[in-house]
C-alpha cells in the first residue's frame, strides 16, 4: 500500500488531502468471519457459502447495490473514539459500546476476480470508509460471512500507485536533486485546481503577517500569488481573506 509523504510547510496540507477520494483493490474471503474484520484477527464464525454467492452476475449486482451515499458502522477494532476512548480499547477489554454510524459514499465498485471462495474488487470511496466493514456487508448480502483478506490502496485523489517510489529508490537517490524534483510534487502542483487570487505588492506583506484583507469572493480556499509568485494558500470567510499555509515570507 502506498502512502503520501509531506515535508516542510506542506505537512499542513494533510488536513485537505484526507478529504479526497481513495481507490482500493480488496480481496474478500467468504465463509469465515474474523473478530477484526481482516486477516489479522481470529476466526469467530464459519458459514456455508451459497453457490449463488460465487456467480459473476449476482456478485456484480450485489456490488452495485453499494453505490452511492449510505451509512456504515465502523469496526470495533478501529481508532475511532467514543466517550474519549478508542474503540479497539473497548474491544480488548471485552466491553460493549454503541458504535456511532457514519455517512460514507461509494463512487465506483467493480468486480475484478472470483477464485474459489475469494472475491477481488476495486472500489473508489469517500474518506472515513472502512473497507473491512464493506467486505463484511458484501458477504452478508451474498448470504454468508466474510473478512478482508487483502487490501491495496491504489490512489488518493490524483496520486496513484503507478507513480509511487520505493524507500530503496528514495535512499539511493537522496543526493540526486533532479531525481527528487522529478519524483515529487510542489504544493502549488498539488493544489493547482484551486481558484487563484493575485495580491498587489502593498498587500503582500500585510497578508504574510496575518492581517485579514477585504476580498469580495466566495468563501473557500484559494491559491495566493503576488507578481505571479506563489505565496501559498488563503481562506476567504465573509469577504475577509486570511493566510493559511505560507511558503514565501
Amino acid at each position: 500500500m502506498f502512502c503520501l509523504f509531506l515535508c516542510g510547510n506542506t505537512t499542513k496540507l494533510s488536513k485537505y488531502l484526507v478529504e479526497h477520494k481513495k481507490n482500493y483493490i480488496a480481496t474478500l474471503e467468504l465463509g469465515k468471519k474474523s473478530d477484526t474484520g481482516d486477516i489479522e484477527g481470529n476466526i469467530v464464525e464459519e458459514k456455508e457459502v451459497p453457490k449463488s454467492a460465487l456467480e459473476e452476475k449476482y456478485i456484480r449486482d450485489i456490488l452495485n447495490s453499494f453505490l452511492g451515499v449510505q451509512t456504515q458502522i465502523p469496526p470495533i477494532y478501529s481508532a475511532i473514539k467514543v466517550n474519549g476512548k478508542k474503540l479497539y480499547e473497548y474491544a480488548r477489554e471485552g466491553k460493549k459500546v454503541e458504535i456511532p454510524k457514519r455517512q460514507i459514499e461509494i463512487y465506483y465498485i467493480k468486480l475484478l476476480d472470483i477464485k474459489i471462495t475469494e472475491i477481488t474488487f476495486e472500489v473508489q470511496c469517500s474518506k472515513g470508509t472502512y473497507i473491512r466493514t464493506l467486505c463484511e456487508d458484501i458477504a452478508k448480502k451474498l448470504g454468508t460471512v466474510g473478512y478482508m483478506k487483502k487490501l491495496q490502496r491504489t490512489m488518493v485523489d490524483k496520486f496513484s500507485i503507478e507513480k509511487a517510489i520505493t524507500f530503496e529508490e528514495l535512499e539511493d537517490n537522496q543526493g540526486n536533486i533532479k531525481w527528487l524534483e522529478d519524483n515529487s510534487y510542489t504544493m502549488e502542483e498539488i493544489l493547482k485546481d484551486l481558484p487563484k487570487i493575485e495580491l498587489e505588492e502593498r498587500k503582500k506583506e500585510l497578508f504574510l503577517n496575518g492581517v485579514r484583507l477585504t476580498k469580495k469572493e466566495n468563501d473557500g480556499l484559494y491559491n495566493i500569488y503576488c507578481n505571479q509568485m506563489y505565496l501559498g494558500t488563503g481562506i476567504i470567510e465573509k469577504n475577509l481573506l486570511k493566510r493559511d499555509i505560507i511558503l514565501q515570507n
